[in-house]
């Protein structure tokens, strides 16, 4: 699907005005553009890269009263018409189309109705449905990405899942790239594909692949798990841990290789469009994706990077492994979690999918270090002189009081050299 929604009157807008413009990889959603440009394949069985002993760095397995929302922490909607696609549902937010079933699934369905007399590119709308992403909440390049999901089922029924790249509002699409993890036309009901979207090979000039069940089954007959295994210059696709397609570099004939920064995680069900074409008489409504579980972990085994430790011997720490914008930077005892296992990714330094930033980029004496989505300003380039310390904005991170204690905050303070002043980070 095209990444961009339009916006209408006050509504909530659409996601390009909300995703964060970040350049770079570390601890971390789209439906493809039209039909994968590579004949459908089917492997057969195969093994799946091991993803089981991984740090889990994004978990939502639904648990929650029927008819309640999503995690706001985790998801925000996204919502308008998509005339890029042709499709034909307005995305709404509320739990009208997105909702917990109480048996720990999300279930997103798509409506033949209008209740909010919203117009589409089309005049107006037939029909509505959900959509929901990641972006602003949780980004991530390389791992294990998986949902278990029972597909809908009908002609003009398009559901996906699928991720786009966090720096999107910098260099837009499909400069970004796109990686489609699963996407299903109604028309196909016995295979998926999965995709990538990258600049020179977008839309219909996809790379990518299909996968089909055996024996004559479909998608919407029961829960499947989709998944890829995402390293530095490769990507693998599964179905019920079936591998049936690997890309790399190679694959893009000399164009860019886009996927090495922070992707954020789109799930949605879309009604027509040019690729699925629309819904006819066969078509029965409401429809329903319903998603038993969307799981991400680290990519080798462990959570990447490694400790910052300063004055007293403590970590640097991200106060209750909170990944919020905002939360603050502090030392704690050190304990092994993924709140004090930070990455240097060239002059960044990452946990939990953000970045260490300088709150609003006050060069002040006792500015707070926070976490931030990671955007490339200079609040969040952090140098290493050589002495010890660790410096943005002019000034040197230091623990305020020249305290040790446990929950002591970070902030920025003029350099001189003091031992709440120095730091050992992780190779990098």
């Amino acid at each position: 699907m095209s990444v961009r929604l339009r916006k209408h009157r006050s509504r909530t807008p659409a996601i390009l005005a909300t995703v964060l413009m970040t350049l770079g990889w570390t601890v971390a959603v789209t439906t493809g553009v039209a039909s994968p440009a590579t004949p459908s394949v089917n492997t057969g069985p195969g093994a799946r890269p091991a993803a089981a002993v991984a740090a889990a760095t994004f978990t939502d397995d639904f648990n929650g009263p029927a008819g309640s929302g999503v995690d706001g922490g985790r998801w925000q909607h996204e919502t308008g018409d998509n005339v890029n696609n042709h499709e034909r549902q307005w995305y709404t937010s509320g739990t009208g189309n997105a909702a917990l079933d109480g048996q720990g699934n999300l279930v997103i369905t798509a409506k033949r109705e209008n209740p909010g007399g919203n117009t589409c590119w089309y005049g107006y709308c037939q029909y509505t449905s959900a959509r929901l992403s990641t972006a602003g909440r949780f980004t991530q390049a390389y791992g294990h990405f998986e949902a278990r999901m029972k597909l809908p089922r009908g002609q003009g029924m398009w559901p996906a899942f699928w991720m786009l790249g966090n720096n999107i509002g910098s260099v837009g699409w499909p400069a970004s790239g796109e990686i489609d993890i699963m996407e299903n036309v109604g028309f196909e009901p016995r295979t998926v594909h999965g995709t990538l979207h990258g600049p020179g090979y977008s839309g219909s000039g996809g790379i990518g692949a299909g996968y089909t069940l055996p024996g004559g089954q479909a998608f919407a007959d029961g829960f499947h798990t989709f998944a890829i295994d995402w390293a530095p210059n490769s990507i693998t696709w599964s179905v019920d841990g079936n591998v049936y397609q690997t890309r790399t570099p190679a694959d893009t004939a000399g164009r860019q290789w886009v996927f090495d920064h922070p992707f954020y995680i789109i799930v949605n069900l879309a009604v027509g469009g040019y690729w699925p074409g629309d819904p006819d008489g066969s078509t029965t409504f409401p429809q329903q994706l319903v998603v038993d579980y969307v799981h991400v972990t680290s990519g080798d085994g462990t959570a990447p990077g490694g400790a910052i430790t300063g004055l007293g011997g403590k970590c640097v720490d991200v106060a209750g492994a909170d990944p919020a914008n905002g939360t603050q930077i502090q030392l704690h005892d050190c304990n092994g979690t993924t709140a004090q296992r930070w990455t240097v990714s060239g002059t960044t330094l990452r946990a939990l999918g953000k970045c260490m930033d300088v709150a609003a980029a006050n060069p002040a004496n006792g500015t707070k270090v926070q976490l931030y989505d990671c955007n490339g300003s200079a609040a969040q380039q952090w140098t290493r002189p050589g002495d010890g310390t660790v410096r943005s904005l002019g000034k040197c991170l230091d623990a305020t009081g020249a305290g040790s204690a446990n929950g002591t905050p970070l902030q920025i303070w003029d350099c001189f050299g003091g031992a709440n002043q120095r730091w050992n980070l992780p190779a990098g």
